[in-house]
């Protein structure tokens, strides 16, 4: 399986809620969601600071918004078919709620 293929694949599991609760959440969310987020903000700045047009920093800026939606559609599914304790689904949904508000306005 191609590279591509396997990311379609991921997108397509993730988006379904077939990804399991702690993985989409913990993994995808939370260590590569707030990577991306960090580093989009830090191009964001090093494009505002070198005087590209606003937009730039702006798009940058902006760019994992695609996946920030991703990660809550993927967590609130899983969610959904989490079999464990009921808590921990709902407060896996507050979080990526929370979690996606902060990084938005990192």
């Amino acid at each position: 399986m191609t590279i591509a293929r396997r990311t379609a694949q991921i997108v397509v599991d993730l988006w379904s809620g077939r990804v399991p609760l702690a993985r989409a959440f913990w993994e995808y969310a939370v260590a590569y969601g707030t990577v991306l987020n960090l580093l989009t903000t830090l191009a964001a700045f090093i494009a505002f600071t070198k005087d590209l047009p606003d937009a730039v920093s702006i798009a940058l800026f902006f760019s994992p918004a695609p996946y920030n939606l991703l990660m809550i559609v993927a967590v609130w599914k899983s969610a959904a078919r989490y079999a464990g304790r009921a808590i921990w689904a709902t407060l896996a949904r507050v979080c990526i709620i929370v979690w996606a508000a902060l990084v938005t306005m990192i």
